[in-house]
Parts: structure tokens; C-alpha cells; sequence
């Protein structure tokens, strides 16, 4: 049964689309963290606390619409876009320590660290890092596949792709890049990484659910790097010149930290004429999976959206 209509190309209607789904990825994730036992009360109630927080879901929404895009029911990618929103969540734990971003406010709200303390919050992390991968390996079928998509999440969290990008913006890799050319291929690397690889995964899963053949893989992963991308420049505009109330979280603190973004190598006009043209080539990737991407066309230019 699918979740979506050609009429999610509406923006009303893709709006009503995308609350839908994450509905059932929020009600997965509320049923995934009713542990047993032997978990700790504040742990639990630390993990709940990041995990279920109101956000826009979009790395599991993305699972979802890609299996949906290659012929699959929704249900079935919910236990790896469930993997995907805990993945992305331990990340943010992690990163808004006072030793990595040191943030105190996360979608609104006190982040964990700031709420349960540091040492509550690594291990809430930590707990949700070790909990994706057994949801994936649990809930998908058949085994093999789930062993793919383990495979896959790994490699994306891992130290060559989001923790390799995290460490080199941690260490300033893109500051010492000169001249402008050389400063935005650093910036893009991170970045690819950083940001771009748990997008371009989330595509990845729903596709191997779906058992999609080579070419709407690869013509997701197209999608993936361009979307990836396009959302860290908006990203980093919304930092220079977004509403912090609606944005939930506190603004201008790259500048503040002297961290390299888009906006400070290109200008805000030209950082954003950048996610314009990755948004359409992000469309334009699609075509192999035509006619089921118009929910996927919809949440790219949602992605651009966000600073406007």
C-alpha cells in the first residue's frame, strides 16, 4: 500500500504526505525504545528524550520514499529508517558536547548533555548507535539483505565518511585550504561526508529493501549527493540569517567558532544560487525511477525551502 499520490508534487498535499509519514516512523521509533528492563531508567529516558524529539525526520523519510520510489511498500523500510533517525540522533548527542559543537539548545529544547549531564548523554548515544544496528539486522528480511544494509549504515557512520567528516570540521581541515577553489573542494568534502553520507545511506537502504536494480540505485545515490550537499549550504545560510525560534537551535555560531562555512567562502547570494542548481540536478538524477519521484522531487525543493 503507498503511503504517497502523484499529488504529493502539491505543496499542500506533500506537506500532509510527509506528516503522514513520519507519524509511523515516529510511532517505530516510540515502540523501538520501550526496553527492557535491565535498561536504566535516566538512560532510557535520556535516549527517548533525543531520540523522539520533534524534528522533520527527513533521513528516515527519505528510506521510506526511496523504497517506495522502487516498487516497495513503505512498512518494509521502517526498521532501517528507524536505524537511520537513531544514527543521526546518537551524532547530535554527541556533536553538541561541550568537547565537539558545545550547544545547549537542540530542536528547541535543552540538548541531552545540557538536560542528563555528559556522562548520561555519551552513553545515550552510544546506547542508540548499538540499538540501530539491531533493529536493522531484526527487522529486515531476508537475512542477507539485512546484512547489506548493516553493512552499509556502518561504512556511512564510520570513520571514512560522518565521523572522518565531524573530525576534520573539528580540526579546522578547511581553514587552511587556499586558494577559494581548493577552500570549497575541502568545505565539500566535509560536508559530503559530514552530512551527505547518512542522506545518500538512507536512499541506499530503501532501495536494497526494495531490492532495486543497479541503475535506480545508482540514480538514488546521484540524488543523494546532490541533496546532501544542497542541505549543508542551507544549512549554513539558515546559521547566518535564520530565525533561531523557528530554526530550534542557537544561530551564528560557526562565525563565532571561526569555522569555514559557504556563506563565509561564497557570500550568501551565491551560496544560494549553488542550492539552486544541486536541488534541480538532485530532480534531475530521477528520471531512471520515473514515474514514482514526485514525492522525492517535492522534499528536494523542501530542502531549499528551509531558508526562504
Amino acid at each position: 500500500m503507498n503511503t504517497c499520490s502523484p499529488s504529493c508534487a502539491e505543496d499542500a498535499t506533500f506537506a500532509k504526505c510527509a506528516d503522514r509519514l513520519r507519524q509511523r516512523i515516529d510511532a517505530a521509533l516510540d515502540e523501538c525504545t520501550n526496553l527492557e528492563d535491565g535498561c536504566p531508567s535516566q538512560l532510557r529516558e535520556a535516549m527517548r528524550y533525543s531520540l523522539l524529539a520533534p524534528g522533520k525526520r527527513l533521513r528516515p523519510m527519505l528510506v521510506l520514499l526511496a523504497a517506495e520510489a522502487c516498487g516497495a511498500a513503505v512498512e518494509s523500510a521502517l526498521p532501517a529508517a528507524s536505524a537511520v533517525e537513531m544514527v543521526h540522533a546518537y551524532s547530535l548527542i554527541h556533536d553538541d558536547l561541550p568537547a565537539m559543537d558545545d550547544d545547549d539548545l537542540r530542536r528547541g529544547r535543552p540538548t541531552c548533555h545540557k538536560k542528563f549531564g555528559e556522562a548520561t548523554a555519551i552513553l545515550a548515544g552510544d546506547a542508540l548507535l548499538a540499538l540501530a544496528f539491531e533493529v536493522l539486522a531484526e527487522g529486515i528480511q531476508p537475512p542477507e539483505v539485512a546484512a547489506r544494509c548493516c553493512a552499509a549504515l556502518a561504512r556511512a557512520a564510520g570513520a571514512c565518511q560522518l565521523v572522518g567528516g565531524q573530525a576534520d570540521d573539528m580540526i579546522g581541515a578547511a581553514e587552511e585550504a587556499e586558494p577559494e577553489e581548493t577552500g570549497i573542494e575541502v568545505l565539500e568534502s566535509i560536508h559530503r561526508r559530514k552530512t551527505g553520507a547518512l542522506i545518500g545511506v538512507s536512499l541506499r537502504l530503501g532501495a536494497m529493501v526494495a531490492g532495486a536494480d543497479e541503475a535506480r540505485e545508482k540514480a538514488l545515490a546521484e540524488y543523494g549527493r546532490r541533496l546532501g550537499l544542497a542541505f549543508q549550504i542551507t544549512d549554513d545560510l539558515l546559521d547566518v540569517n535564520g530565525d533561531e525560534a523557528a530554526v530550534g537551535k542557537r544561530l551564528g555560531k560557526d562565525s563565532q567558532q571561526g569555522k569555514l562555512t559557504f556563506p563565509g567562502l561564497l557570500g550568501v547570494d551565491r551560496s544560494r544560487r549553488r542550492a539552486e542548481r544541486l536541488v534541480q540536478q538532485a530532480r534531475d538524477a530521477l528520471a531512471p525511477l520515473a514515474p514514482r519521484t514526485v514525492a522525492l522531487e517535492a522534499l528536494a525543493s523542501y530542502v531549499l525551502e528551509r531558508n526562504r
